[in-house]
């Protein structure tokens, strides 16, 4: 889900580099016919709103494959006629042509760590004695399929160190099977877990948890029908699943995620429940109690986060939200009567977002944002301050995680021009040393990362990061690539990308925003983007592109937009409001059906961040930024590629299909000439796990669409 490439600095004129003008030369087939099915429609309190597509819901019937297969082969023509595609691909596959390597985490002996030699579909998981020993494939993904489609999720180790229990989940799917190995020999075991979701495995002694659904129904699909009713369950190591015991479930609400785990000395049981993407409710218990005894409620869901990162004997320590909007880690006695009485607070809130906290080597690691940039402190465990952490710039740090008797630790840390360096990091004396540094074959100080910060609708002071070759200059002719996310409270923060170095080599110049609905500033700048506040969200971006034109930075004519997930509701929505400001747009695996979204696989734990259309109070305004309800017949939409999957069971590929459709008919009826296109990836999923070649393939045909409708005729 990121960027490319440019306009005005090529041997084409800036007066015929124009995508206001003609597709110039590309001839796109007529778009195939999708069905109008007039007599769909519902009744949205007193409101009744049509559904012309609904059969394209439909990821099981021949007539949605027909018209699929029609989609793809229209951008696949599209896209080999642009002449210059071949070379894109070409350039991008040696850009990705470095090997990669992760921050190295200790496992009792071992040292395990990712590496990707260049263009190996997944990165294989390696092991070592000891940080300087001689590296040794652990696990390596690309032997699990023909065709790299099959990923790692995670990986855990048993309390001994002797097992790992491995989640391997195929052609993109959310759905894994958890597999277990033992370490010293690479053995593998018959333990075999099947129809997990957002779930590993959680180690306590002689097994692990984990939670699962039940098996899909034959006539459902696995990759649309809704997920219900998650249950925690134990499973001995060396039994089969149909043994496995059921530790907690809740018939009253099926509509809850629910995930299990041990305190690392086995004394305490919890259980982290939530209605959706924010708020948790913790339950516990001791296991010493007679029968297993019953869950107490620690932290009643679910206005809160509550995140317990590790216990100290009786006591828990927590990160929340609870009345620090800024995050706090707090402390609570787990034998009291009502621990939730006993909080106290360990490292108060700040004027900064306390990101994460980790525990290792008896101190505390504490991740903060500052104007989404990271800082990192250690703390003792009583939450005195020992120092913050040098960090090389403004970028992300990540890591800092290990056992109780560690003296170091690893993290990592990238910036957008600064590819992932590893570090070891002495506890006692806070000295960090070089352990890896990426070698790539360009020359990363060539460009410079820019911070600046522009007024959005309301006033509201918003961040953004700028990346570009160095002696830019700005007289509006620079193509701009313009990404954001703006929710869930994800912060989007500085990380490095190979296929980004395309834009930047040809003198474009790739722009993220820190827009509301993200974290990047906490609870509050979460809670202004989400719900009835969504569209501050797409006011934000809306305003980013305003300011680079404004600014010279760029041009309608030179400036795309592209988002995935809820940053594809970003797209679609930003593409409907304001079609004048863009030459190209990318909603990519985007909720682009705000009516229906709750309804399909496990859209209805988004409910606490969009709302629901089944609610009376949220309908409104729903319905009035949902972007495939305010399509007009009549407009003329800038260039558009829509991207989605057909194994993606997070985001259905339904909602791409039925604002394809939709939008192609407007574009049509408009007699406008701009290219609506519909790309499907097969053996696909939402994005996580996907192959390095389809991630090339998938990127050069962005690049090539986005600099084509920008006029690019010819590349540097």
């Amino acid at each position: 889900m990121k960027p490319y490439i440019l306009c005005g600095l090529t041997a084409l004129s800036l007066a015929a580099a124009s995508c206001r003008s003609t597709t110039m030369n590309i001839r796109t087939k007529p778009y195939p016919i999708a069905r109008i099915d007039t007599t769909v429609q519902d009744n949205y309190h007193g409101t009744t709103v049509r559904d012309p597509y609904r059969w394209l819901e439909d990821d099981r019937s021949a007539e949605t494959a027909a018209w699929v297969a029609a989609e793809n082969d229209v951008t696949q023509d599209y896209l080999a006629q642009i002449p210059f595609r071949d070379r894109i691909k070409e350039r991008l596959t040696q850009l990705y042509d470095y090997p990669k390597e992760g921050t190295p985490f200790r496992v009792g002996e071992y040292y395990f760590f990712y590496k990707n030699d260049g263009l190996q579909n997944q990165s294989v998981l390696y092991y070592q004695k000891g940080p300087e020993g001689e590296p040794t494939v652990f696990l390596d993904p690309n032997t699990l399929s023909d065709n790299g489609t099959a990923a790692l999720n995670s990986v855990t180790f048993s309390q001994d160190d002797r097992y790992a229990a491995y989640s391997v989940a195929r052609s993109g799917s959310d759905w894994v099977e958890i597999c277990v190995m033992e370490v010293e020999t690479r053995r593998q075991l018959a333990d075999t877990i099947r129809w997990v979701k957002f779930s590993g495995a959680s180690w306590a002694k002689e097994g692990f948890y984990y939670s699962r659904y039940d098996a899909p129904a034959e006539e459902e699909s696995a990759y649309s029908a809704k997920n219900e009713s998650q249950k925690v369950y134990f499973h001995r190591l060396g039994t089969s699943q149909d043994q496995d015991r059921l530790i907690y479930e809740d018939k009253a609400h099926p509509l809850r995620y629910f995930s299990g785990f041990e305190s690392d000395d086995n004394r305490w049981l919890f259980i982290v429940g939530s209605e959706g993407t924010s708020g948790t409710e913790i339950l516990y218990k001791s296991t010493a109690e007679p029968n297993g005894g019953r869950f107490r409620t620690l932290f009643r869901g679910f206005a809160n986060d509550y995140s317990v990162i590790d216990c100290v004997g009786d006591t828990a320590y927590v990160l929340t939200n609870d009345g620090a909007p800024n995050f706090r880690l707090a402390a609570v006695d787990l034998t009291a009567a009502d621990p939730a009485a006993t909080l106290r607070n360990v490292i108060p809130e700040s004027d900064h977002l306390l990101e994460w906290a980790r525990t290792a080597g008896g101190v505390i690691f504490a991740g903060y944002l500052k104007d989404a940039s990271s800082r990192v402190y250690q703390y003792s465990m009583e939450g005195r301050l020992v120092r913050e952490i040098e960090l090389p710039g403004i970028g992300t740090a990540g890591g800092f995680g290990g056992e109780a008797e560690d003296t170091e630790v690893f993290y990592g840390f990238s910036s957008f021009n600064m590819p992932p360096t590893s570090y070891r990091y002495s506890i006692a004396d806070g000295t960090s040393t070089l352990y890896h540094r990426t070698q790539v074959s360009f020359d990363v100080s060539a460009f410079t990362v820019e911070q600046l910060f522009y007024p959005s609708k309301d006033g509201t002071r918003v961040p953004m990061f700028l990346v570009y070759k160095k002696g830019l200059v700005r007289d509006g002719s620079n193509p701009v690539y313009l990404y954001a996310y703006g929710g869930f409270n994800i912060s989007r923060t500085p990380g490095f990308s190979a296929s980004n170095i395309l834009l930047l080599e040809q003198g474009g110049i790739y722009a993220l925003a820190n827009i509301r609905g993200g974290g990047e500033y906490g609870e509050a700048w979460h809670r202004a983007g989400m719900l009835d506040k969504k569209q501050n969200v797409f006011d934000d971006f809306i305003a980013a592109a305003e300011y680079l034109i404004a600014e010279k930075y760029t041009s309608p004519e030179r400036l795309a937009i592209a988002g995935g997930s809820n940053g594809g509701l970003l797209v679609g929505a930003c593409l409907t409001q304001r079609p004048d400001l863009y030459c190209a747009t990318f909603p990519m695996v985007g909720v682009l059906d705000m009516l229906r979204y709750h309804r399909f696989t496990i859209g209805w734990g988004w409910v606490v961040e969009y709302g629901s259309a089944d609610n009376a109070a949220d309908f409104p305004y729903l319905y009035k930024y949902s972007p495939l309800h305010n399509i007009k017949p009549g407009t003329c939409y800038p260039a558009t590629m829509i991207l989605t999957a057909d194994h993606d069971d997070r985001v259905v590929p339904a909602h791409s299909f039925k604002f394809g459709a939709t939008l192609q008919a407007a574009q049509t009826a408009a007699g406008c000439d701009r290219p609506i296109l519909l790309r499907v990836e097969s053996e696909a999923g939402h994005g996580a796990g996907k192959p390095i070649s389809k991630s090339i393939q998938e990127q050069a045909d962005i690049w090539s669409f986005f600099l084509w409708n920008a006029g690019i005729r010819e590349l540097k």
